[in-house]
């Protein structure tokens, strides 16, 4: 993997703050990948519009000479166990087909604080109990690298 998509999380915010790269590049290109790997069935929910959004607006606080912190502009994902504030969160269940949380798991706040922009939610076992990432929810998850066998669980979408 080559390009943006084949940076380091670390190397991806080194060239933001760098302006090698801006955020709109950095989260268009995660968003490219998702889509290009759709058939890996790895997201459960992707947050496209908004995370544009917020990469537009990050890449206009670094043009006037402002930062919201060291991860400024940078791509994550989370997995849908973790709570979003007004992002679908189900726990890979039909269950919680529609709960969308009104506040981030401390983990998810502290990292918007920093700056990074949320592009998605991962695909995990209903509840995470499972070695493996098939649910009734989503169906399987596939492993990119060898189809034939599982990606894991509870981080399969991951």
């Amino acid at each position: 993997m080559t390009g943006i998509v084949g940076m380091s999380a670390v190397g991806m915010a080194a060239a933001l703050r760098a302006r090698q790269i801006s955020a709109v590049e950095a989260v268009e290109a995660v968003l490219t990948r998702i889509e290009e790997g759709s058939r890996l069935n790895a997201f459960i929910t992707v947050c496209a519009e908004r995370a544009l959004y917020e990469a537009e607006a990050a890449d206009k606080k670094r043009a006037a000479g402002a930062s919201t912190g060291p991860l400024d502009g940078l791509p994550f994902t989370v997995k849908d166990l973790t709570n979003t504030a007004e992002v679908r969160t189900t726990y890979g269940s039909a269950l919680f087909s529609d709960a969308v949380p009104t506040e981030d798991a401390v983990a998810v706040a502290r990292a918007r604080a920093a700056g990074a922009i949320l592009v998605g939610k991962t695909t995990t076992p209903e509840f995470g109990h499972k070695p493996f990432t098939d649910g009734p929810f989503f169906g399987r998850t596939l492993n990119p690298w060898d189809e034939n066998v599982t990606c894991g669980g509870s981080s399969g979408g991951a």
